[in-house]
C-alpha cells in the first residue's frame, strides 16, 4: 500500500507523475453523471501502462462464457459493461514527436478532482527527447447538468522553442474491453462523418443491437484569437478525427476547447441519434465552457447540500467520505429505474458492470437518506421487473416454483460463471427481501406492499421452501451446499446467514399478507388470485420459520457461520504472516478453503440486518470470536464491522473499520484499485458513519439517533432525508443537535428520549452516553 495522494479537504491530488501508479489513478480520478462516464485517461497519447475506458449507462455485452469444463445451468454468457468510444482524445504532435508522458521527462505534474464542483484537472511541464519543452493545463466535466455531454478545456505553451504544432482531437470507436474472454472487439461501425469542426461515430454492438452515437466539435485559440487554419478531416474504421497545424513560439498560449456528446438507443430512436447528438452538441458549444462550469458548480452544490458529511479534525477522514459519497453520487442518479449500480460504478470493468446484491445490501440505504425516495423506490421496482427472469432462472435450476434473483446480472438472466456463486450464493435472495421491508420501514410508503413488494416476497419465499428439507430425526428444516456472504467458504451445510435470512423472509412475506389483508383487502385478493396463493404454502412457510436449523455452539456462546466451523483450526488474522496477506493473491484457493480465514461479514451481516432481534450481548460474543479471523479482503466487509463495533462501545476497532472502507481505495488496501474503485462498497463507508458512529435506526416509525463520538474527531455531522424533512444531525463530545432543513416536522429519538423536530427549527441532546 503506497499512499501518494494529497489530504485535502475537497479534492484528490496528485503532485507527481509515477507511471506506476498511473491505472490506479486513472480510477480514483474517473469522473461521471449517472448517464455515461470513463476514467481518467490522459487526453493526449499515452504509451505507457493504461486501462483506457470510457461507458455508457445500460449498455453491455453478452460475452460468451468461458469455463475449462461446463456444467448444467451455466449462464450461456457474462454481461460485461462496454468500453465505448474514446471520446476525450486531442492528440499533440511538436514538429511531428507525439506528446506522450511516457517518452518525455515531465515536472510540475499535477492532477486534481474537485469533488466540490465535479471537475478533473491535470497540468505538467514535459521535454521531449529532443528537449523541447511545453506546459500542458488541462480540465475537464462530464455535465451533471446535461447528462449527454462531457467537455474539455486543454491549453498547451511553448517553453523554448518555435515549431509547428499539430493538434488532433477525435473519436476513437475502434477499443475493446481488457476483460473480453475471447479477446474480442465487441463493436461495429454503423456511420461516421467529419467536418471542419468536428464530426460523429456511430457504432452498434455485434449483439443485442445498442447503438452509440459520439459527436464532437472544437474551437482552437491562439493567444486569445480563434484560430483561422483549416483542419483536415481524418475517416478510418471506427474513427474520426480533425487535424490542424499551424506555427507557434515560445511563450504563445494554444487553448482547444472540445465538447462532446454520447447518445445511446436505450433513449433515443435509431434515426434519430445523429440529430439528438448535434443537438445537444451544439447547444453545448453555444453555451460555452464558462457556462458548462457554472453549471457544473451548481449541480455538485445541490448534491452535496443533500448528502454532505462534515467531520472536524481529521482531515484524511473528511476526504475519505466525501471522496466516497462523491463516486456514489456520479455513479447512480435515479431517474432511469432500468438502471442499476454496477460494483465498479463508471472506473473500471472487473464485475462486467452489472448487478450484484451489493446494490440492496448496501446502496439503498445511502439512497434513502440522502436523496428523494422515489430514487430507493427505483432501485426496488429494477428488480420487481426482472421477476420472471427470476422465476425463470430458478426453473433452470430445476426448481418447480419461486425465483432466484440472479447473482449477477444486467437485464434479470444469471450471467456469472463460477459455480460456487452461480448456483450457491444464493442468499441474494435474502437481500432483495430485506430491501423491500428496509424501504418500507423507512419511508412508510406500505403501498408499495401492495403494488410491487408482496409479489418479489411470495416468489422468493417460494424458493425457500423448496430449497430447505426436512429432516425427520432433527425435526428440523436444513439447507445444503450454498455459499454464504463468506466466499473463502464453498459448498457448505447450513450457513447461519443463509438459513437466517431464508426464514425471515418467510416471516416478512407472511407479515405483509397480513397488513394488505387488513388494509386493501381488495388488492390482497387480487394479488392472492394472480398468484395462486394457497393456505398450504403459507402454513408451509409457518413451519419451517418454527422449526429452521441454526448451527451454534453453547459453550461458546455464538452462531456458527456452517455446520462443523469449530473443526477448523481457529487462527486469529495478527498471527499470520504479513507477507501471506492478502490471502487471496497470496495463498492456493485449496488453502483458503481449508482455513477458518473469513473474507467479509457473514454471521455478523446477519447481525446487522436483523440487528432489534438479537442482544448486546449475543452481538458481542460473536463480534468478539469472528471478527478476529476475518481478514477483510472483501471491500463489503469493513463497513459491517464498523457499524456493530460502534454499537459494541469498541471504539478504536470501529475508527479502524472505518478508515479501512473509506480510504479503501484512495490508499489501495487490496491491492487492486487499477482494476477501478469498489463503488458499491462506498456507500458501506456512508453507513459506517450514519449508521455506526450515528446510530441511525428507523423504528415504529420514528428516526432512532444513538450517536456516538469515535475520539479521533472534534466533531461531525451528517444529512439525512426521513419521510419528506431534510434533517442535519451535528454531533460533538457532549451533545447532539439536530436541525430541521425543511417545514416539515420529524418525529425523532435521541438516547432513548422522544422528540419532534418542528419545521425549519432544532433540538438537542445531552448527555455522556455520546461518547463511546
Amino acid at each position: 500500500m503506497k499512499q501518494y495522494l494529497k489530504i485535502d479537504e475537497w479534492s484528490i491530488i496528485e503532485e507527481s507523475f509515477d507511471p506506476q501508479t498511473q491505472e490506479i489513478s486513472e480510477s480514483v480520478f474517473s469522473i461521471g453523471n449517472g448517464y455515461m462516464g470513463g476514467r481518467a485517461n490522459f487526453e493526449e497519447q499515452y504509451s505507457g501502462h493504461s486501462l483506457q475506458g470510457s461507458y455508457m449507462a445500460g449498455v453491455y455485452y453478452p460475452d460468451k462464457t468461458r469455463v475449462g469444463w461446463w456444467k448444467n445451468g451455466y449462464p450461456e454468457y457474462f454481461a460485461k459493461v462496454l468500453n465505448s468510444t474514446n471520446w476525450i482524445g486531442i492528440n499533440i504532435d511538436i514538429d511531428g514527436t507525439p506528446l506522450d508522458l511516457a517518452a518525455c521527462t515531465v515536472s510540475e505534474f499535477r492532477r486534481e478532482l474537485n469533488m466540490k464542483e465535479g471537475t478533473l484537472s491535470r497540468s505538467f511541464t514535459a521535454v521531449t527527447a529532443d528537449g523541447k519543452e511545453v506546459r500542458v493545463d488541462s480540465l475537464r466535466i462530464v455535465s451533471m447538468a446535461r447528462r449527454e455531454i462531457g467537455a474539455i478545456r486543454y491549453s498547451i505553451s511553448p517553453v523554448n522553442f518555435a515549431g509547428e504544432l499539430t493538434i488532433t482531437p477525435y473519436l476513437d470507436g475502434d477499443i475493446k474491453n481488457k476483460d473480453a474472454n475471447y479477446d474480442e472487439k465487441f463493436w461495429n461501425e454503423v456511420e461516421k462523418k467529419g467536418g471542419p469542426d468536428g464530426g460523429h461515430l456511430t457504432l452498434k454492438t455485434k449483439k443485442l443491437d445498442f447503438h452509440v452515437t459520439s459527436a464532437y466539435l472544437f474551437d482552437i485559440l491562439l493567444n486569445g484569437e480563434k484560430l483561422a487554419s483549416e483542419a483536415v478531416t481524418i475517416e478510418e474504421e471506427k474513427y474520426v478525427a480533425s487535424k490542424v497545424s499551424f506555427p507557434v513560439k515560445s511563450g504563445d498560449q494554444v487553448v482547444i476547447y472540445k465538447y462532446a456528446a454520447n447518445v445511446t438507443s436505450r433513449n433515443h430512436g435509431l434515426g434519430q441519434l445523429v440529430e439528438a447528438a448535434e443537438t445537444a452538441l451544439h447547444s453545448a458549444r453555444e453555451a460555452g465552457f464558462a457556462t458548462l462550469l457554472t453549471e457544473q458548480a451548481e449541480a455538485w452544490k445541490d448534491k452535496w447540500k443533500e448528502s454532505d458529511i462534515i467531520i472536524e479534525g481529521d482531515v484524511s477522514a473528511q476526504q475519505a467520505i466525501r471522496f466516497n459519497i462523491f463516486q456514489l453520487n456520479q455513479t447512480y442518479t435515479g431517474e432511469d429505474d432500468r438502471l442499476n449500480i454496477g460494483p465498479k460504478g463508471f472506473t473500471g470493468e472487473k464485475y462486467g458492470g452489472s448487478t450484484y446484491w451489493d446494490t440492496e445490501a448496501y446502496c439503498v440505504p445511502f439512497y434513502l437518506s440522502t436523496a428523494d425516495s422515489s430514487i430507493a423506490r427505483n432501485l426496488l421496482i429494477y428488480r420487481y421487473k426482472h421477476l420472471e427472469k427470476a422465476k425463470e432462472n430458478a426453473r433452470k435450476l430445476g426448481f418447480k416454483k419461486g425465483a432466484l434473483y440472479p447473482m449477477v446480472t444486467m437485464n434479470g438472466e444469471e450471467c456469472h460463471n463460477e459455480w460456487e456463486i452461480t448456483f450457491e450464493e444464493i442468499h441474494r435472495n435474502g437481500a432483495i427481501a430485506y430491501a423491500i421491508y428496509n424501504y418500507v420501514n423507512y419511508t412508510g410508503d406500505q403501498a408499495y406492499l401492495g403494488q410491487y413488494g408482496l409479489e418479489v416476497l411470495v416468489e422468493i419465499s417460494r424458493f425457500w421452501e423448496e430449497r430447505v428439507h426436512y429432516v425427520p430425526h432433527k425435526d428440523k428444516y436444513v439447507m445444503l451446499g450454498v455459499t454464504g456472504p463468506n466466499e473463502y467458504e464453498n459448498n457448505v451445510n447450513n450457513n447461519w446467514y443463509t438459513n437466517r435470512m431464508a426464514s425471515w423472509t418467510m416471516e416478512y412475506t407472511l407479515e405483509a399478507l397480513k397488513y394488505l389483508q387488513e388494509n386493501e383487502s381488495a388488492r390482497y385478493a387480487e394479488l392472492v388470485d394472480k398468484l395462486e396463493l394457497a393456505e398450504d404454502e403459507t402454513a408451509k412457510w409457518n413451519d419451517i420459520i418454527a422449526k429452521m436449523y441454526y448451527a451454534a455452539d453453547e459453550e461458546l456462546g455464538i452462531f456458527l457461520q456452517q455446520d462443523g466451523f469449530l473443526d477448523k483450526e481457529i487462527i486469529q488474522v495478527k498471527d499470520v504472516l504479513p507477507e501471506n496477506l492478502p490471502l487471496n493473491q497470496k495463498w492456493s484457493w485449496d488453502r483458503i478453503l481449508r482455513s477458518c480465514f473469513i473474507k467479509q461479514a457473514d454471521v455478523l451481516q446477519g447481525l446487522y440486518f436483523l440487528g432489534d432481534r438479537y442482544d448486546l450481548e449475543t452481538k458481542k460474543r460473536n463480534f468478539d470470536f469472528y471478527e478476529p479471523i476475518t481478514v477483510h479482503e472483501s471491500s463489503l466487509s469493513p463497513c459491517i464491522h464498523a457499524i456493530l463495533a460502534c454499537e459494541l462501545g469498541y471504539k478504536e476497532k470501529a475508527y479502524e473499520m472505518y478508515l479501512r472502507t473509506s480510504r479503501l481505495d484512495l490508499d489501495n488496501y487490496n491491492n487492486d484499485t487499477e482494476d477501478g474503485c469498489h463503488t458499491t462498497s462506498m456507500a458501506g463507508t456512508w453507513m459506517s458513519i450514519v449508521h455506526g458512529f450515528g446510530g441511525l435506526r428507523v423504528q415504529a416509525d420514528r428516526l432512532i439517533l444513538n450517536p456516538s463520538n469515535p475520539g479521533h474527531w472534534t466533531a461531525y455531522s451528517f444529512k439525512i432525508m426521513f419521510r419528506g424533512s431534510r434533517l442535519k444531525v451535528s454531533v460533538t463530545d457532549v451533545q447532539v443537535t439536530v436541525v430541521n432543513e425543511t417545514d416539515i416536522p420529524a418525529s425523532i429519538t435521541i438516547f432513548g428520549k422522544d422528540y419532534t423536530v418542528n419545521g425549519l427549527s432544532s433540538v438537542t441532546a445531552e448527555g455522556s452516553s455520546v461518547t463511546v
